[in-house]
Order: structure tokens, then C-alpha cells, then sequence
């Protein structure tokens, strides 16, 4: 592990070091900057972001880590004694650090899958309905008459290819989530 406080920060980003600290931070299974300031805080995970081309992902849980939840792609706050900033300025809030496990490994993985099979459906919906109309038109001799009522068209959406978006949200669970958390490595399988 590497421990960095912010007077080094300071150095390696007023120096040009940023590359060099990248390379040293590669052989490292964790970094930990302590003592460095809001703006350091965004500049690392910016340059990380920028550099390594990576999906960032900044824990906060006061005012002083709301640029650097700002900066990463997904911030998460954790509402505790500091306020509520980091929460406001957050994607996601949590009550403890503890809770990180189970927000990542059992609702990131339900939430990604549940968002890949209703992206599928989104286009087996919408190609459905084009090409209903397409036919249609052959029908009609492409004089441009609509096939059914405008209020029909609204309730289409509404209500009558609603119900399958609310059950996968509601009820579509893979995999429990006490496996999820007992099988971490279940988490790949969506990457």
C-alpha cells in the first residue's frame, strides 16, 4: 500500500510527477492520501480518470470530499456527523461505511442486470410497434392515415407495456442476495 498526505500531492502536481506517481501507484493494491485538500482530493481521481482511462468510483462523507464525489463517475455520501453535503452532492448515500459491501456486490448487480434486460425489452417494444406501422402503410398505400387513435398511441406506453418495467423492478432477482455477498465473484459475470 502507498500513504501520500497532501503536501506530497502538492509537490507531484506542481512538479509535473503525475505520470511517475501513476506508474508508482500501479504496483500498489491500495492508496490512501490523508491529510490533502478538496482540490487535491478532485485532481487525483481527475488524473486517474483521465489517465488510466478507468471507471472512478469517490467515498465522501463531509463537505470537504464534495468535489471529489463531483469528479468520479459515481460518488457515493455517507450521512454522518460532518452533514450532509457529501449526501446532497452524492449519486448514492449510505448510513455507514459498512453498508458499501452490499450497495456494490447485491444492488449494483441486481440493478445491472435488471437494466440489461430492460434495455432488450425497450427495443423489442419499439421494434414491435415500427413495424406495425411499416406494414400498415403497405396496406394503406403509404397515403400517411394513422392506424390507430392518438389517444391509443399515448396509452400504448402508458399503460399497456407498463407492467413488464415495474415487475423486473420489483420482483427480477438472479441471484439472492446472501449469495451475492457469499459470491463475490458473481459481480464479473455482468462485466
Amino acid at each position: 500500500g502507498l500513504v501520500i498526505d497532501g503536501r506530497t500531492l502538492n509537490v507531484i502536481f506542481q512538479g509535473g510527477l503525475e505520470e511517475k506517481f501513476l506508474a508508482l501507484t500501479k504496483h500498489c493494491r491500495s492508496v490512501l492520501c490523508c491529510r490533502s485538500t478538496p482540490l487535491q482530493k478532485s485532481m487525483v481521481v481527475k488524473l486517474v480518470r483521465r489517465q488510466l482511462k478507468v471507471m472512478t468510483l469517490s467515498i465522501g462523507d463531509g463537505a470537504n470530499d464534495v468535489s471529489m464525489i463531483q469528479a468520479a463517475d459515481v460518488g457515493i455520501g455517507i450521512s454522518g456527523q460532518e452533514g450532509m453535503q457529501a449526501v446532497m452532492a452524492s449519486d448514492f448515500a449510505i448510513s455507514r461505511f459498512k453498508h458499501l459491501k452490499k450497495l456494490l456486490l447485491v444492488h449494483g448487480h441486481w440493478c445491472y442486470a435488471r437494466l440489461a434486460k430492460m434495455v432488450i425489452y425497450f427495443f423489442y417494444k419499439n421494434v414491435n410497434y415500427v413495424s406495425l406501422l411499416f406494414w400498415y402503410q403497405f396496406f394503406c398505400g403509404f397515403s400517411g392515415s394513422t392506424m390507430i387513435d392518438y389517444w391509443q398511441m399515448i396509452f400504448f406506453n402508458l399503460f399497456f407495456t407498463s407492467m413488464p418495467p415495474l415487475l423486473f423492478g420489483v420482483l427480477d432477482r438472479d441471484f439472492s442476495a446472501e449469495t451475492l455477498l457469499g459470491l463475490p465473484e458473481l459481480y464479473k459475470n455482468g462485466q
